[in-house]
């Protein structure tokens, strides 16, 4: 077991926890805790103290977004946990209300894509790890929106694909891949991305999440 992630599953359909807790099982991580509730959930994180916590948006007791509350108090509770959050439907306002000032070590994605089993697990441990895990849908809808005097007006629309893809947690010959160009080209056109966003001085490691949180702030 040892060098193996630790998971608290958060899901109150026992179907679907059940089969969530499989597909980690399978994948080769070590599920450590389920809970079918907020409270439980943030009662095993805090017992257990996992590498990742996965949490549905929806659960008990009033079904809305008691998921995204108990992983904000995960959040500032316990930072190290990663936290990837799960959601039937594309809500902006959580996947913004998540990630904050920090993206760090957070996921937002939508059920479907755990279908994607290699994908999901990378995922997992992406943000395991402490990078950020968006979904697609997600991020082209936060990075679509026209802002009054926003710094998304900068970039070229090439630079907008490749924020895109940055904040899905791709590297750079993933998105060269995804956009059938040269890896040194993507590298040029991050670049400009960190330049225009305000970026360029941060630290290697966090400009890439911190491209996409500079422009959220902007919303």
């Amino acid at each position: 077991m040892e060098g193996q992630l630790r998971i608290v599953v958060g899901e109150d359909q026992v179907l679907l926890r059940e089969g969530l807790v499989r597909l980690l099982t399978d994948a080769g991580f070590v599920v450590v805790a389920q809970a079918g509730d907020a409270e439980s959930l943030v009662d095993a994180v805090r017992l257990h103290q996992p590498d990742v916590a996965i949490i549905d948006v929806q659960m008990p007791p009033d079904l809305t977004d008691d998921g995204v509350r108990a992983a904000l108090i995960i959040r500032r509770e316990l930072p190290r946990v990663g936290l990837l959050v799960l959601s039937q439907f594309v809500e902006e306002r959580y996947a913004v209300e998540l990630i904050a000032d920090d993206a760090q070590g957070v996921g937002y994605l939508l059920k479907d894509r755990v279908a994607d089993v290699a994908s999901f697990a990378q995922d997992v441990r992406r943000v395991a790890a402490g990078g950020s895990a968006l979904d697609a849908e997600v991020v082209s809808r936060m990075l679509g929106r026209r802002r009054r005097d926003s710094k998304l007006d900068l970039l070229t629309p090439r630079e907008r694909q490749v924020l895109e893809l940055m904040a899905e947690g791709r590297s750079n010959p993933g998105i060269a891949d995804a956009l059938g160009i040269s890896a040194t080209v993507v590298e040029k056109h991050a670049s400009n991305v960190f330049t225009k966003l305000g970026v360029g001085q941060e630290r290697a490691e966090h400009r890439r999440v911190m491209a996409v949180l500079a422009h959220l702030r902007a919303s």
